[in-house]
């Protein structure tokens, strides 16, 4: 009887067991504000896993919402030593700048929201002065072969986040044009998708004023989210 009394007090101790802490608070930095999405995929191998969205909330992070996401179609590389044309999404952790779309802002959008139209460019050009950089109308140094026609995209760029991975002093051959948009047909070629309804779930919720920012990353190794 004794043994078995001890059993069962293992056991419930295991089923009591606490649960482990919100990924946010395992993670080494959240960019200091009270939103943060996370886009989590198993390994570098990976094409697709999970975005989550996050608020702060009385000192905890509680999750807002969640939704599968799908990765470039080589899988993921860190940030820092990423290369151009590669078809890998960039792990680390950026900012948002703004959001833009084919299709009016969904309800509820408090982002500066740019409308994508016929003169609309993301100049990839490593020549170009307009690096990285949305464009209205392709400048004389932007190859068009170099550059995204946006309103060319209607599925995946109805609703998008500019995801600031080499935005704010680009280094060439880094990589340009990564977004948080809505699912085309596959893996992406670098950037973070997700289903049409979810991204505009995004927009709805993230508050510029609350600095929200993306984090990428795998659950293990060198790209560890939780690293970032």
């Amino acid at each position: 009887m004794r043994t078995l009394l001890l059993l069962g007090a293992a056991l419930l101790s295991l089923g009591t067991a606490p649960a482990p802490a919100p990924l946010p608070e395992r993670m080494a930095d959240t960019g200091g504000g009270s939103q943060l999405i996370t886009a989590e995929a198993a390994d570098t191998h990976a094409t697709t896993g999970t975005l989550t969205w996050w608020d702060r909330r009385d000192g905890r992070w509680v999750r807002a919402g969640s939704a599968a996401a799908r990765f470039g179609a080589k899988g993921l590389a860190d940030g820092t030593r990423r290369r151009q044309g590669t078809n890998t999404t960039p792990t680390g952790l950026y900012r948002l700048p703004y959001a833009f779309g084919i299709a009016p802002a969904p309800a509820g959008t408090s982002y500066r929201y740019a409308r994508v139209g016929e003169r609309s460019w993301w100049c990839q050009d490593n020549d170009s002065r307009a690096y990285n950089r949305w464009v209205e109308g392709l400048p004389r140094d932007c190859r068009a072969a170099e550059a995204e026609h946006l309103v060319s995209y209607t599925t995946q760029y109805a609703h998008a986040l500019v995801i600031g991975f080499n935005y704010d002093r680009p280094v060439r051959g880094r990589g340009a044009g990564i977004f948080l948009h809505v699912n085309g047909r596959g893996a992406t070629a670098g950037c973070v998708s997700v289903p049409a309804d979810a991204m505009r779930a995004v927009l709805a919720w993230a508050d510029p004023a609350r600095r929200p920012h993306i984090a990428v990353g795998t659950r293990g190794g060198p790209t560890a989210i939780t690293r970032y």
